[in-house]
């Protein structure tokens, strides 16, 4: 009889648990997969995914337990958001990597400007040798965002020029625009996400040392209002280094100025100083005013977007110095 019991009890136990893994599998969450190790003394990572919205949310990590983090508070930052969201994050100091929608095509907007700048430096050649103007042009597009410096030096380049800088900084899924607008320029999270790595590493092949620490220095100087999207939330004593972007389109084509269709808004940032040394690409659209809202609501919802999920990453990979931000 004892045995009898013990083994239905063995059955029960075993029907408990098979019911809660169905019901948890069926709650879509988040899936650590097996530790990937590689020879001896190669450092294991971790990797964990979770469905939204049709796509998967992906993260990689050296350090226990972040990887499934991530991509849970990922997930909810954005379960509930109306705002089409590409993200492509990396952490050189953990050895995280994050991607969602990494490869989806975007408008650029102003989150270009700073390819335009790399453009600019390689054609000159190392040492930093602009001219008055090409550095007070250069400091407009960056710091100020001003689309008639960036025209200015667009045209000054030409288009094979930056073309070059693509194909040399490996930005093959970088796609200029035909007709030569600035902020057409398709780009994908991923790739914004090299740029950063460029500017922040220690490859000198594209650009020196010093042409990419120019590049940074504007990009730390933007100014204060446009300093909103991926910065949200980064730690108080990091030094970050933005640029974003926003653009009123429609899904068939550019409209007018009140154009009450889709805003793209874009924030690439890379952070760095002390032990940091990460970046963040967050893309958006189909951020739309509603009906009888200011159009600029539309551009305020995508900035939203990205600043939910931006302090959510933040503090995640650094949460001992994230600024504490509540979410509503």
């Amino acid at each position: 009889m004892r045995g009898g019991a013990e083994l239905t009890r063995g059955r029960t136990a075993s029907l408990v648990l098979f019911t809660a893994v169905v019901l948890a599998v069926a709650l879509n969450p988040v899936l650590p997969l097996a530790p990937q190790s590689g020879p001896p003394h190669t450092p294991r990572t971790e990797h964990a995914t979770q469905r939204l919205k049709g796509r998967t949310v992906e993260c990689t990590s050296g350090r226990p337990g972040l990887a499934q983090t991530l991509v849970r508070h990922m997930v909810t930052s954005l379960e509930r958001r109306s705002s089409r969201v590409s993200i492509a994050l990396y952490d050189r100091s953990s050895r995280t990597s994050c991607t969602y929608r990494a490869d989806v095509h975007y408008d650029s907007a102003s989150t270009v400007k700073p390819i335009v700048l790399g453009a600019l430096l390689l054609a000159r050649g190392t040492g930093l040798a602009l001219t008055g103007e090409e550095r007070s042009l250069a400091r407009e597009m960056i710091v100020n965002s001003d689309n008639d410096a960036t025209y200015a030096l667009w045209d000054l380049l030409g288009r094979e020029r930056i073309q070059e800088f693509l194909d040399r900084a490996g930005l093959e899924d970088t796609s200029l625009n035909d007709a030569g607008f600035m902020g057409l320029t398709q780009i994908t999270a991923r790739e914004q996400a090299k740029v950063l790595q460029l500017l922040t590493g220690a490859d000198g092949s594209v650009l020196g040392s010093t042409e990419r620490a120019y590049v940074l220095r504007l990009m730390r100087e933007v100014q204060e209002d446009q300093r909103w999207g991926t910065p949200s939330g980064a730690p108080s004593d990091a030094v970050v280094q933005v640029k974003n972007g926003w653009l009123q389109r429609s899904e068939k084509g550019a409209g007018s100025s009140w154009d009450r269709g889709d805003w793209k808004v874009h924030s690439i940032s890379a952070v760095t100083g002390r032990s940091y040394d990460y970046g963040l690409v967050v893309m958006t659209e189909n951020n739309r005013a509603p009906e009888g809202a200011s159009p600029e609501a539309g551009c305020d919802y995508g900035m939203e977007t990205i600043e939910r999920v931006a302090r959510a990453i933040h503090r995640d990979l650094h949460p001992a110095e994230a600024i504490e931000v509540h979410q509503a």
